[in-house]
C-alpha cells in the first residue's frame, strides 16, 4: 500500500507568488487549453534554460498509473536531479482544467508528460507550504525509460543481462574440438612435467569422447551413451517477433552430461554443436521465474553471431519463461567482436534504466567502463579443462550468481523503500533540488572483484575452451579464429542465503574512491600470493564480502587451495586486500615451518630470517623493505585462532581418511588422560594406525595437540615406505598437501 501524501488544500484566492525571475507560459493538454503558469528555474540566473519550445507547454499524454511509488521518486531513481524548473498556476482561483489535471496527477500517482525530441519533460504535482495553488516540478528523462521503469518499481523488478560463451555455455563443432586435440598434443610433446603430461592427456580424452559423440550425431542423428542409444527429438522453433517461420530442429538432450547436441541450420550437418551447459543454471533460471513472479527482466549480451546466440538461448530457456517470444528480438543483443559492450545499447528499446540491472559475464574488461561496477564476474566455465571446478565449492558459480542477484535486489529496494521513498514523500514544492534524496544503483550494491590481478595456473586453462562468440560463424564455414586469452578475475562471494539482505560485517565506514590507511599496495602481496600458489601448484583464491546499509565496510578471505588462511577488514576493498594477503602470508609461513620441522615439541629453530631469504617456501620472491611479515614463535599454530585450528584439524583428518583404506582409521590417544596426570599444562596426542605410530603433537590446548600430531600423520603416511604402514593405504593414492613447496 502506497504510503499516505499530505493533501493539496483548495485554492483560497488571490495570487501565486513564486520565486523571481518567473516566465508566464500557457498550458495546453493537446489542444485543450488548461491556463496560465508562471515558470520558474531551478537555478538562479537560469534565464534561457527553460525546457519548454516556444514559451508554451503543451501537454501531450498522462504517465501510466503506479500502485505505489510516486512519480518523483521514479524520476530520481532513473534520472537522479533532474529538476528543470518548478510551475505555479498564475492566477487564483486556477483554471477549472488545469486544477482537474493536478488533482489528477496528485491522486493517481501519475505526472502530465510533454514530449520534447527524444525528451520526455515529466509534470510532477506537488504539495506546497504555503500556496494553495496547482504547482509541478518539471522533470526530464529519456523518452520511453519512465513507463518502462514504473511496472519495474512497482513489481520490484531489476534486469539482468547474460553473457554466454564461458559464462552459461560452452560449444565446439567437429573443427573446434580437432584444433584443441591438435593444441593440446603439441603441447603435450613440449612439456617435461608428468603431472601435467598427464593432465593434457586427461583434458584431450574429455575433448575426443565430445567429439566422437557430435561425431556420431553428425552422421547418424543417434549417439550412444553409456551404451544406450539416444536418438534425435525434432524441436519446434517458433518464430520470433517479426522473424522466420516456424521450422524443427534435431536436438539430443544428455542431461546427466549437462549436454546438448543441436543443429544450427538443420539442412546442414556440418553446422551441429556439442553444447556443455553450466552446472546450476536451473537453480538460476528458478529463483528468476520463481511461482511465477518476475524477480529480474532477462536480457541477453553476447558477441555471438545472431542465429547461433538465439538457438544458445533457446537450449537454455526452451519454454521462454525468461524471454517471450514476443521480446526475443529486442533482448538478444549481439556485439561486434572487439567492441564493447554496452547497457545503453542493450536497453536500446527503452525497456530498463543501467541504473536497475546487473550483468553476469566471465570477463570485466568487455564492457564499458561507466557499466563495470554492474558486472558480476564468474570464473570462465571450463568443464574440459577442469570438469570438477564448478563442484569443488560448497556453492556451485552460478549459485552464487543467484545469491549475488538475491542480495543486490534486496539492497537495491530496501534503499528505495526506506530512504528515497520515505524522503519523497516529505518534499514539498517549495523544496531545492538538493534537498532529494540519494537514488539507489545496482552498482552500490554489487562488490566486483580487480581483474588487474595475474592469474596462477589452477585459474585458467591454457587453451580457451568452446567457441568465442564471433568465432562461430567462421567455425561453421570450416575455417580457423585466433582467440586471445581471457584474464580471470578472483571470484567474488556473496551469501548463499536467500534471503535478500546484503550480509558482511556490521558497521564500517563509508566507501571511499581511493586508498586506505595502508600504504602498501595490495597488488605485491598478492603477487607474493601467487608465486607461492605456482610454486605449490595450489589454487589462491581472494573473496569479497561487504555490509550493508550506508556506512559499507570490506571484508576480504584468502584461499588456498579451498582453504581459508587469511582475513582483512577494511574501509575499501584494497585495504581489505592488504590486511588479508598480510595474515595470509603469516599463516603460510607459520604453518610451512611447523611441515618442514619436527613436531614432537616446541619449535626451537631461529625464524627471524627475512621473507624471501632461501627458506623455500618464498624463494625468487622479492619483497620491498617496508614490508614486514611477522614470523610465529613458540608453537607452529597461533593459538589464539581455534576457529581455524577446528577447520584444519577436519580438513587434514579428511586428507588422512582418503589415504586409507575404508575399514583403517587412524585413531588419535590422548596421553595424559590415559596417564591420569597433566604434563606440566600441556596435552599430548599421537596418532596410530594399525598399531604403528604415525605422529604426536603438543599443546596448550587439546584440539591444537591433536593438530599438530594429525598433520605429522599427514605427512608420514605421504612419504612412508614402511610395509607395516602401506598395507593399510589405498594403492597408487597421492596426496595433495596445500602447504607442501615442493609438489613437482
Amino acid at each position: 500500500m502506497a504510503t499516505p501524501r499530505a493533501q493539496p488544500q483548495p485554492a483560497a484566492g488571490g495570487g501565486a507568488g513564486g520565486p523571481p525571475g518567473g516566465v508566464t507560459m500557457r498550458m495546453f493538454h493537446g489542444d485543450v487549453f488548461l491556463g496560465e503558469a508562471d515558470v520558474f528555474p531551478m537555478k538562479q540566473g537560469g534565464e534561457g534554460s527553460l525546457p519548454f519550445p516556444s514559451n508554451e507547454i503543451r501537454i501531450s499524454h498522462l504517465s501510466p498509473t503506479s500502485e505505489r511509488c510516486p512519480p518523483l521518486a521514479i524520476l530520481q531513481t532513473i534520472a537522479p536531479f533532474s529538476v528543470r524548473c518548478k510551475l505555479q498556476a498564475k492566477l487564483m482561483p486556477p483554471h477549472p482544467s488545469l486544477h482537474r489535471l493536478y488533482l489528477t496527477c496528485f491522486n493517481e500517482y501519475k505526472s502530465a508528460v510533454v514530449v520534447v525530441g527524444d525528451e520526455e519533460l515529466h509534470l510532477v504535482a506537488m504539495p506546497s507550504k504555503v500556496e494553495k495553488v496547482p504547482c509541478f516540478w518539471c522533470c526530464s528523462v529519456r523518452s520511453g525509460i519512465y513507463a518502462a521503469s514504473v511496472g519495474m518499481l512497482n513489481l520490484r523488478c531489476l534486469a539482468i543481462v547474460f553473457d554466454l560463451d564461458e559464462t552459461l555455455i560452452v560449444a565446439n563443432t567437429m573443427k573446434s574440438f580437432e584444433d584443441r586435440i591438435d593444441m593440446l598434443s603439441r603441447r603435450m610433446d613440449m612439456e617435461d612435467d608428468p603431472v601435467r603430461i598427464a593432465g593434457m592427456a586427461a583434458e584431450i580424452k574429455r575433448y575426443i569422447e565430445d567429439k566422437d559423440l557430435l561425431k556420431e550425431f553428425i552422421d547418424t542423428d543417434t549417439v550412444t551413451d553409456n551404451g544406450r542409444i539416444v536418438g534425435t527429438q525434432k524441436e519446434e522453433v517458433l518464430p520470433i517477433s517479426g522473424g522466420q517461420e516456424l521450422f524443427f530442429r534435431p536436438v539430443i538432450r544428455l542431461p546427466e552430461r549437462n549436454a546438448i547436441i543441436t543443429r544450427i541450420n538443420p539442412e546442414i550437418r556440418d553446422t551441429s554443436v556439442f553444447v556443455k551447459l553450466r552446472p546450476a543454471w536451473e537453480d538460476l533460471r528458478s529463483y528468476l521465474t520463481a511461482k511465477g513472479r518476475k524477480r529480474f527482466e532477462v536480457y541477453v549480451c553476447t558477441m555471438a553471431e545472431r542465429d547461433y546466440a538465439l538457438e544458445m538461448w533457446r537450449l537454455l530457456d526452451p519454454e521462454a519463461n525468461l524471454i517471450s517470444l514476443h521480446n526475443l528480438a529486442e533482448r538478444v543483443v549481439c556485439v561486434k567482436s572487439g567492441s564493447k559492450k554496452c547497457l545503453q545499447n542493450v536497453f536500446k528499446d527503452k525497456g530498463c534504466h543501467p541504473k536497475m540491472a546487473m550483468v553476469i559475464d566471465d570477463r570485466l574488461q568487455v564492457w564499458d567502463e561507466k557499466d563495470q561496477p554492474r558486472v558480476h564476474v564468474v570464473p570462465a566455465y571450463t568443464p574440459y579443462y577442469a570438469p570438477q571446478a564448478e563442484m569443488a565449492n560448497a556453492v556451485p558459480v552460478l549459485c552464487v550468481a543467484r545469491n549475488v542477484a538475491c542480495n543486490v535486489r534486496g539492497g537495491f529496494f530496501r534503499e528505495f523503500d526506506e530512504n528515497l521513498l520515505r524522503k519523497v514523500f516529505e518534499l514539498m514544492y517549495e523544496n531545492e533540488l538538493l534537498d532529494l534524496p540519494y537514488a539507489p544503483d545496482v552498482g552500490d550494491y554489487l562488490v566486483c572483484e580487480d581483474t588487474n590481478f595475474a592469474p596462477n595456473n589452477k585459474d585458467a586453462a591454457p587453451i580457451p575452451e568452446g567457441m568465442s562468440g564471433a568465432e562461430v560463424e567462421k567455425r561453421l564455414n570450416g575455417l580457423s579464429y585466433p582467440r586471445d586469452q581471457k584474464q580471470i578475475p578472483s571470484s567474488t562471494r556473496l551469501s548463499d542465503d536467500e534471503g535478500v539482505a546484503i550480509r558482511g560485517i556490521s558497521g564500517g565506514t563509508n566507501i571511499q574512491a581511493n586508498g586506505g590507511s595502508l600504504a602498501t599496495t595490495p597488488s605485491l602481496f598478492v603477487t607474493v600470493l601467487q608465486e607461492i600458489g605456482r610454486l605449490c601448484e595450489s589454487r589462491v583464491e581472494f573473496r569479497s564480502t561487504v555490509s550493508g546499509g550506508k556506512n559499507l565496510q570490506f571484508s576480504v578471505e584468502v584461499l588456498f587451495s579451498n582453504e581459508k588462511i587469511g582475513i582483512g577488514i577494511g574501509k575499501t576493498r584494497d585495504e581489505a586486500q592488504v590486511q588479508a594477503a598480510e595474515k595470509a602470508l603469516q599463516n603460510l609461513e607459520s604453518n610451512y615451518l611447523s611441515y618442514m620441522l619436527p613436531v614432537a615439541g616446541v619449535l626451537n629453530k631461529d625464524v627471524n630470517k627475512p621473507p624471501g631469504s632461501g627458506n623455500g617456501f618464498l624463494e625468487d620472491v622479492t619483497l620491498s623493505d617496508d614490508i614486514s611479515i611477522e614470523e610465529p614463535s613458540g608453537s607452529s599454530l597461533k593459538e589464539q585462532d581455534h576457529s581455524n585450528a577446528l577447520d584444519r584439524l577436519s580438513s587434514v583428518i579428511n586428507l588422512i581418511r582418503e589415504l586409507c583404506l575404508e575399514d583403517q582409521h587412524v585413531v588419535f590417544r590422548d596421553q595424559a588422560r590415559e596417564s591420569g596426570s597433566a604434563l606440566n599444562g600441556e596435552y599430548h596426542f599421537q596418532a596410530e594406525l594399525g598399531g604403528q605410530i604415525l605422529g604426536r603433537g603438543i599443546g596448550s590446548n587439546r584440539d591444537f595437540a591433536k593438530l599438530q600430531a594429525a598433520e605429522e600423520a599427514l605427512k608420514t603416511l605421504k612419504t612412508t615406505t614402511d610395509p607395516q604402514i602401506k598395507k593399510h593405504l589405498r594403492p597408487t593414492q597421492q596426496l595433495n598437501f596445500p602447504f607442501c613447496p615442493t609438489r613437482r
